[in-house]
């Protein structure tokens, strides 16, 4: 696809595409990223789609006020609106933002009143988990059967979406065969742990006492 080279190009990419990307764009901060809308042709083509619903409603409703706005009896096109640019950047902000975003948001809560169970905008279980926990102790179980796991802290980190699900854990522990915790390894640096190695991650809110001491 060429970039847009002239005054006209530019106005008509922004009255296809930008009211309809408003919209995704808080019906996704609202509703959470879906599967369909994972690819980029995907995603442009939802956002043309409510750009072009709107833009005819835009029409319907107030279309000869519109088309006096750059188009009058002395003057037209680029220099009407270059005489009148607060008119021009109100109409903008309200088409191309505050109605779209707010189309999103009644869209969001009417369908939230069809629906039994609650829904969270965070896009994947790993991201709650994470971003709702405090300091705690992680263990995981590998698919060998080996248990590892480690201190989740401060200076530790987990992935969120869309990458891959890890986790940094500050301090690594040793586990024993039935997956409790034996002591803080030595000299450790830290555990990487990839859910694509793992069956089972857990996350432990109450640590033994001598855990406890030997992080806090």
């Amino acid at each position: 696809m060429d970039t847009p080279s002239t005054v006209l190009q530019v106005a008509l990419l922004i009255l296809f595409v930008l009211p309809g990307i408003s919209y995704q764009f808080v019906r996704e901060r609202l509703r959470g990223a879906v599967a369909g809308e994972r690819q980029v042709g995907e995603r442009v083509l939802r956002a043309v789609t409510a750009s072009i619903l709107l833009d005819s409603l835009y029409a319907v409703i107030a279309g000869p006020a519109l088309v006096r706005v750059v188009h009058r009896d002395d003057v037209s096109g680029w220099d009407a609106v270059r005489q009148q640019p607060r008119l021009v950047g109100l109409l903008a902000l309200v088409l191309f933002i505050v109605i779209p975003s707010a189309a999103a948001l009644l869209v969001s809560l009417w369908q939230r009143r069809r629906l039994n169970a609650a829904y969270r905008s965070t896009p994947t279980a790993w991201d709650h988990m994470f971003r709702s926990s405090r300091s705690c102790f992680v263990r995981a179980r590998l698919k060998d059967g080996t248990w590892v796991g480690g201190w989740y802290g401060g200076r530790s980190y987990a992935s969120s979406y869309p990458e891959p699900a890890e986790v940094f854990l500050e301090s690594a522990w040793r586990m024993n065969p039935d997956g409790s915790f034996a002591s803080r390894i030595a000299g450790t640096a830290g555990l990487y742990v990839r859910t694509a190695d793992t069956d089972v991650i857990e996350l432990l809110t109450a640590p033994s006492p001598a855990a406890s001491s030997e992080d806090n």
